[in-house]
């Protein structure tokens, strides 16, 4: 046994191969089959003499290790070019996958962030909770179209159509009409920090029922990331003169304003629900449970459907809501409508809603971590920057710059943060 192992270990690049053991059974037979068998046996060694001298095999267990050099499967595969085609190609799909994987998992941020360039040019001939509306019932319908097609069932039980009615309630209807309201009372600025601030919810909420746990880096990565959006989207003389006073002063005008108005109209006093600062915050509140709650939904439904589905019952109160409320004003301003608006209009709905969603949510239920995931909502605002600027001649200061780049370091630390906490508490990141 020693002079093998060292005859093994003079063999240069030596690999372990592992293949079933074979059991060969010897069956008492007549002398012709006998002889058959002994014959063939001959021919065998004979052929093989030279592999059985490069070949050493172990029985282990139910199986047999062999140690094979390196040179004979070099041999072996380059007899064969179809194997070396093959194992060529299949390392280019490998090298593929990461980067086309990368795309998708960006691609909703990158869409909703250029939508909302859409929907800026879309306001004057549309209203809020009309625009909300449309982005989710054909979305809807097109993610349930596509699910059909490619065979995904659709809900069946009772539980099955809690949770997707649950889920249209509290991410498409609740979501989208804050987010409308919101709007119409606070500057786009200060709203989009609030709106895109929801990763900090959904650490705390994955924290409590999924048993996420953010490791320093996190922590340190949802820091940097509030301030990256407060120096993309904060106008720089709110910065300069001092946010908070600056806040404190917008807050305390608009109070004054509204109190005085219901004052001098016999009406209540000013309430909390005249701040769109508060709307904004709702929208971001329930887009995190939407983000938490996708994975119990998908217990009972196919996750891409239920997206479908809660964007059409989401949707449904929001267009009754914009019938009743906007009425001849939103008659008036869908007849002015252009071409370009309805190419707009096609984008934010099929790109912005459809694919955005249906690939953020898909995301949600294979992805490990999901705060790690709802950190990338951090680069929403950097593809609406770059959008306005590329389609509006909307200019970028080097304050903004210095924000995005604060910003994608954070989305880079939280992700690494995460990845190394999930692998020591034996979770799986994909």
């Amino acid at each position: 046994m020693a002079q093998t192992q060292r005859a093994l270990l003079a063999r240069p690049k030596l690999q372990l191969l592992r293949r079933p053991r074979r059991r060969v059974a010897r069956a008492a037979g007549n002398s012709n089959n006998s002889t058959d068998s002994n014959n063939s046996n001959s021919m065998t060694a004979s052929n093989d003499t030279n592999t059985a001298d490069d070949l050493a095999c172990y029985g282990v267990g139910a199986e047999v290790e062999c140690v094979v050099p390196e040179y004979e499967i070099n041999n072996l595969t380059n007899g064969n070019g179809s194997s070396s085609s093959k194992l060529s190609t299949t390392q280019e799909r490998s090298s593929v996958a990461p980067f086309i994987d990368t795309l998708l998992l960006i691609s909703p941020f990158f869409f909703w962030g250029t939508s909302m360039v859409a929907m800026k040019e879309l306001g004057p001939h549309t209203t809020p909770l009309f625009l909300a509306a449309w982005r989710l019932i054909p979305a809807g319908i097109v993610l349930l179209l596509w699910a059909q097609a490619t065979g995904r069932k659709q809900p069946s039980s009772s539980m099955a159509w809690l949770a997707v009615a649950l889920f249209g309630l509290a991410d498409g209807a609740m979501f989208q009409g804050f987010l409308a309201e919101g709007l119409q009372r606070t500057s786009a600025g200060l709203g989009s920090v609030i709106i895109d601030s929801q990763p900090l919810t959904v650490a705390l909420l994955a924290s409590l029922f999924f048993g996420e746990r953010l490791g320093k880096l996190g922590v340190l990565g949802l820091g940097m990331g509030v301030l990256g959006l407060l120096l993309l989207e904060v106008p720089p003389e709110m910065l300069s003169n001092g946010f908070l006073s600056t806040l404190a002063t917008t807050t305390t005008t608009t109070t004054t304003a509204a109190i005085s108005t219901d004052l001098a109209a016999s009406s209540t006093s000013w309430s909390l629900w005249d701040s769109g600062e508060w709307w904004m915050l709702l929208a971001a509140q329930s887009m995190a449970i939407g983000t938490v709650m996708v994975r119990w939904v998908a217990k009972y439904c196919d996750p891409v459907v239920a997206t479908g589905w809660h964007m059409i019952l989401g949707g449904i109160p929001l267009t009754v809501l914009a019938l009743v409320q906007d009425g001849g004003e939103l008659s008036t301003k869908l007849a002015a409508i252009t071409p370009s608006d309805v190419g707009l209009l096609v984008y934010v709905s099929l790109l912005g809603s459809a694919a955005s969603y249906g690939v953020f949510f898909y995301e949600a239920t294979v992805r490990g971590n999901l705060t790690a995931l709802s950190s990338l909502t951090f680069l929403t605002p950097m593809f609406a920057a770059a959008g306005g600027y590329v389609a509006l001649g909307e200019t970028l200061t080097p304050l903004q710059l210095f924000g995005a780049s604060v910003t994608l370091g954070a989305v880079t630390l939280l992700n690494s943060g995460n990845d190394n906490n999930n692998n020591a508490n034996g979770k799986k990141t994909e």
